[in-house]
């Protein structure tokens, strides 16, 4: 009887630490990532989880929408980053050009003749309007990526 104790005082801190463990896959598809207890695709990773607590259930298969959330949360973290850096480029090509159309203005005041200065003058303005082209070119794809990103983000929130 007293050895009985003894042994189960002994084997009591090893039944404390059991763990339990659960398998899950995560597949990766061209819209979303999906997140199963069977594989569903060809390149499913499979994850396990682990858990300590030895009078935890085990998990009844619905983490899957709590691991989608969190993985929507990441996306919607990204995209944000994504889309700050975008308004963050077009505030710099905004920048860029005003510098350059003020430089092609600078030419203008400058001493010369009348002759040279018409010359001049005719040749800033074919460059500044060159250089409003290429910025509202440029603004125009950059406004797309963010209206793009928007959206995107707008679905997932």
């Amino acid at each position: 009887m007293r050895v009985s104790i003894i042994m189960l005082w002994l084997f009591l801190p090893m039944l404390g630490q059991a763990k339990t463990t659960f398998s899950y896959y995560k597949c990766v598809t061209d819209k979303t990532i999906v997140y199963s207890q069977h594989p569903c695709a060809p390149n499913a990773e499979q994850h396990t989880l682990s858990h300590s607590d030895p009078k935890a259930p085990p998990p009844d298969g619905r983490h899957t929408k709590t691991l989608n959330n969190i993985e929507r949360q990441q996306l919607v973290h990204r995209l944000k980053k994504t889309l700050r850096a975008k308004k963050h480029q077009a505030a710099i090509l905004g920048r860029k050009r005003d510098e350059a159309t003020r430089d092609e203005q600078r030419r203008i005041s400058r001493m010369m003749g009348k002759n040279e200065r018409a010359k001049t003058l005719k040749e800033v303005k074919r460059n500044i309007k060159s250089i409003n082209t290429t910025y509202l070119k440029e603004v125009k794809l950059i406004n797309k990526e963010i209206a793009s990103l928007e959206k995107r983000l707008k679905r997932l929130e």
